[in-house]
C-alpha cells in the first residue's frame, strides 16, 4: 500500500492554520498552487459528504466525493477520499499541534493499493507538497487571526 506523509512547521497559531485549511472560502486559495481543489458541501460533522472540484484534465473530471469521518477542532479534521468515477476509496487525515511558537501540520493520505495507487500517490504527493510548501503559506501569511475571509 502507498501513502503520502508530509510534515510543515507554520509560524502561526493552531487556530489560524485550522482556519486555513477548514474554511470553504479558503481552501481554493491554497490549493491553487495545485490542482485547485474547490470544497462544495463541507460541513465540519462527521457523516457529512462533500466533493473537491478541481480543474478537469485528460481522463479525469476533476471531481472527488469525500465524507468527514472525525472532526476535533482545532487539531484533527479525517475525511474520504475517492474519485467520483470508482476506485479506491482512500483516507485523508490532517494533524495540527502547537510547535516551536507556532503549528507543526502534519498530512497523511493513505490506502493506495497496486501499481495505479502507486502512481496515483507519487503524483498527488508532489502536488500536495507544493500546495503546503507554497500555497498554504501565503494564505496563512494574510490571514489575521479571526479575521473575517477577504
Amino acid at each position: 500500500m502507498s501513502a503520502i506523509h508530509i510534515v510543515r512547521d507554520y509560524p502561526h497559531s493552531p487556530a489560524k492554520v485550522w482556519r486555513a485549511v477548514t474554511d470553504p472560502a479558503l481552501i481554493p486559495r491554497w490549493t491553487s498552487t495545485g490542482a485547485g481543489g474547490r470544497p462544495e458541501g463541507l460541513v465540519l460533522v462527521p457523516g457529512a459528504k462533500f466533493q473537491f472540484h478541481a480543474k478537469p484534465k485528460p481522463g479525469w473530471n476533476g471531481v472527488v466525493d469525500c465524507e468527514v469521518l472525525e472532526v476535533i477542532e482545532p487539531s484533527l479534521f479525517r475525511y474520504s477520499w475517492t474519485d467520483s468515477a470508482g476506485g479506491d476509496v482512500t483516507e485523508v487525515v490532517y494533524r495540527l499541534e502547537p510547535h516551536a511558537g507556532g503549528t507543526r501540520f502534519t498530512y497523511d493520505h493513505t490506502g493506495f493499493t497496486g501499481v495505479g495507487g502507486f502512481l496515483m500517490a507519487r503524483l498527488l504527493g508532489t502536488v500536495r507538497r507544493k500546495m503546503l510548501r507554497a500555497g498554504l503559506p501565503a494564505v496563512l501569511d494574510t490571514l489575521d487571526d479571526g479575521s473575517p475571509v477577504a
